[in-house]
């Protein structure tokens, strides 16, 4: 098992890590926040739009069962990368559409993930490639949040079901099973 993280942001990040929770391989989604310029920003703070950061994800995943470009394929499929800092009704730069390597093979791989997912989007695709900067976790309300709280959210339930049924329809193959 070789055990490694991604970070991805993809909008809210209650809608992302509900897609990527429910791949094959995937033994950690945490939400938390990036590529800003406070320490140990606040959900309220990061909302506001003034800390820089975004809304993201990191994925904890068994490389020998999910690579990084089924990641980066899920996430191009799952969230729309043509909106520039936004995704939906969730208007700003924490919400902008961002992948952070933690190297340059990921750097490189980032890029080849664009141009694959490009020929499927009627628009260019925004995506922007982030230094992989201090990584700040969310408030522990806001971890696994689609399984619990969010399930009674009418925002969730808007958003959240629609990107699943996408992750189903693309990638069945790489959902885990009911009894993993």
């Amino acid at each position: 098992m070789t055990e490694r993280q991604a970070i991805l942001a993809g909008g809210c990040f209650w809608c992302t890590e509900a897609v990527f929770a429910g791949l094959e391989g995937v033994s950690r989604v945490e939400s938390g926040y990036i590529g800003g310029q406070v320490d140990n920003p606040t959900y309220k703070q990061v909302c506001g739009g003034a800390t820089g950061h975004a809304e993201a994800i990191r994925v904890t995943y068994d490389d020998d069962v999910i690579s990084y470009d089924d990641l980066l394929d899920v996430f191009f499929a799952t969230h729309d990368p043509t909106q520039l800092n936004r995704q939906g009704n969730d208007i700003g730069t924490q919400y902008r559409s961002a992948i952070f390597p933690a190297d340059e093979a990921e750097t490189v791989a980032a890029r080849a993930g664009i141009e694959r997912a490009q020929p499927d989007w009627g628009a260019p695709i925004v995506t922007t490639i982030e230094p992989q900067g201090q990584w700040w976790p969310a408030e522990d309300y806001h971890q696994d949040y689609w399984s619990g709280e969010g399930q009674r959210s009418p925002y969730c339930l808007a958003v959240i079901p629609p990107k699943l049924a996408k992750l189903r329809k693309g990638f069945a193959a790489r959902l885990k099973t009911a009894d993993a």
